[in-house]
């Protein structure tokens, strides 16, 4: 990758040293409140391309990074402990206190969801959380009912290209297109262990109650849904006991799949443009 992957506006490379761990990314040029985007199982920060380069990156300081593993960041010292939820939390804390961000909104989406939910007690200065495509997950056999299809590629260290293919196409909505040669390139460079320790740490059963997290917020936090979302269940998202969800509603937004901020860039950016300057 290199310091400007793609065309329009420039951006600032992000490169972190946290001990034995490298964090890549991008930052906007906007100097308003901070907001860091986590991306999702297997992508990078690419996926938030249209938010660093438009206006919502012309007006925050909007800073997108590399999960460990993925992207441009090295895999991590100890991959079966980062590889999990209390693993991406303590990253998604160690940058937020490299990058100094204070106020700051945290938004995460698909599987970085779930890490911004993981890492919500240790980021006491942010001011509010955003996730979408990100059903929390409860404890028991109904952990997972948030889900409406669960593909084992995600928590597969070597799936065969008919496997990313049809996952690539579950994060869109049906018929999208076109979809992004990049979507498919960040699986592929993605390093194995990830999903599959990962998919070891679900087995065991290590995954936090994410359900109790959402329960007990004390900042405020937004629920984003794509209409036509293949992977999250609405229904769920709806039920789910959250005292200090934005606007006392989930955000659904019309013509989406799982991929919000790529298919409808505008209209998410706008909803994260209102929750930023409401909070």
């Amino acid at each position: 990758m290199t310091d400007q992957p793609f065309p329009g506006p420039a951006l600032r490379p992000v490169h972190l040293e946290l001990g034995a761990q490298t964090i890549a990314g991008f930052e906007s040029l906007g100097t308003g409140r901070p907001i860091l985007l986590i991306h999702g199982n297997s992508s990078s920060s690419h996926i938030w391309q249209k938010q660093l380069q438009g206006p919502l990156g012309a007006k925050y300081r909007v800073i997108a990074i590399d999960l460990p593993g993925h992207g441009a960041s090295s895999p991590p010292p100890n991959p079966e402990q980062d590889y999990s939820g209390p693993g991406y939390a303590a990253l998604i804390a160690s940058v937020a206190r490299e990058l100094g961000l204070k106020d700051a909104v945290v938004a995460g989406w698909s599987l970085g969801g779930h890490a911004v939910l993981n890492a919500a007690a240790s980021l006491p200065g942010a001011a509010g959380l955003m996730i979408f495509g990100t059903p929390p997950i409860g404890v028991g056999p109904e952990g997972f009912a948030g889900f409406k299809s669960l593909s084992a590629t995600v928590f597969t260290p070597s799936p065969s290209e008919a496997q990313i293919k049809e996952w690539v196409l579950s994060a869109f909505a049906p018929g999208y297109a076109p979809i992004p040669p990049f979507v498919e390139a960040d699986f592929r460079r993605t390093d194995g262990n990830a999903r599959g320790c990962l998919g070891a740490s679900a087995q065991a059963g290590r995954l936090a109650n994410e359900v109790e997290i959402v329960r007990n917020l004390k900042i405020p936090l937004a629920i984003v849904h794509g209409a036509e979302e293949q992977i999250a269940d609405l229904g769920y998202l709806q039920r789910l006991p959250a005292p200090t969800l934005w606007r006392s509603a989930v955000q659904v937004i019309e013509g989406a799949g799982h991929a919000v901020q790529w298919e409808k860039a505008d209209a998410f950016s706008k909803l994260l443009d209102e929750f930023a300057s409401s909070i």
